[in-house]
């Protein structure tokens, strides 16, 4: 008998013991976060569910577009690049950075700089533009955008805004804007007055993060900021109509601890050629998109 009590008294106390490490020590969830060195860098896309753009676009119902290199150019490695658009044959590209911020025209086949305009080194310029015989160039945080001649680059006005300046592109008639949420505004290039917004969202959620645009072919694309995506939007209803995919673009041989992330879209409309790069990236690309 006395064994007996001596042995459940035994594996009761070690049934308390392993509660006891349990409780101390709790398994991870599936539900919780690994842990990350980079602590510190932004999600680039802050929805409701915490989908990242991969996420989103796959179950969006949407096509989505691999891509195929027609054609390769060089691109400067100090151009930091916030927009771009193909103008009159040749590159023109809006640069960021405090302190290296600039406009500048490009020749497409050599990357050599034609033309370039110094920003105020207390602005960091964004997305860039043109319309009508002017450029416009946004600024990120300081709320001021600059209007210059088209033909010589000569700064000939300001305009302000709510909130940060992204990207910025035109539909013929209005200038279109990104500001880093979900929201396109339409302004009046003569008033620089908003006269709409549009509220973009992808399966019930807001898409954050809308950065570079270009206007094509009736569409507005936007590249999703820190991704290698772009998404193809309806300027009426800010409806999600395609993905692009351009993950692997950049050849890993060409990185540098330098190299940034995908940004800048310019479409040529009079030969229908699409190009992009990124900020920092040696080298510009016309590609042709594939429907996967």
């Amino acid at each position: 008998m006395n064994k007996i009590i001596f042995l459940l008294l035994s594996l009761f106390l070690s049934a308390c013991e392993d509660t006891a490490t349990s409780n101390s020590n709790p398994k991870t969830t599936p539900n919780q976060p690994a842990s990350t060195t980079a602590q510190n860098v932004p999600s680039p896309l802050a929805t409701t569910s915490e989908q990242s753009p991969a996420a989103i676009s796959s179950n969006s119902g949407v096509p989505t577009f691999g891509y195929e290199v027609v054609a390769t150019y060089p691109h400067a490695r100090d151009a930091f690049t916030q927009g771009l658009i193909f103008q009159d044959g040749q590159l023109w590209e809006s640069t960021g950075q405090y302190g290296e911020s600039s406009l500048r025209k490009v020749d497409l086949k050599t990357g050599k700089v034609l033309r370039k305009v110094d920003v105020p080194d207390e602005f960091f310029a964004e997305g860039m533009t043109a319309l009508h015989g002017k450029v416009y160039q946004l600024t990120w945080q300081e709320r001021k955008g600059f209007i210059y001649e088209a033909d010589s680059f000569k700064q000939s006005g300001e305009f302000a805004y709510q909130g940060q300046g992204w990207g910025l592109t035109h539909d013929g008639q209005m200038l279109i804007m990104s500001n880093g949420t979900n929201q396109l505004r339409f302004l009046d290039p003569a008033t620089l007055q908003v006269t709409r917004t549009i509220a973009v969202m992808d399966n019930g959620e807001p898409l954050n993060q809308l950065n570079e645009l270009e206007y094509v072919k009736g569409e507005i694309y936007a590249n999703i900021w820190q991704t290698d995506k772009i998404v193809k939007l309806n300027p009426e209803s800010g409806k999600v109509l395609g993905w692009i995919d351009l993950t692997g673009l950049l050849p890993t041989r060409d990185y540098t601890p330098e190299t940034d992330v995908l940004n800048g879209i310019a479409y040529d409309a009079n030969a229908d050629r699409l190009f992009v790069t990124g900020k920092l990236w040696p080298k510009l690309f016309e590609i042709r998109l594939v429907k996967k």
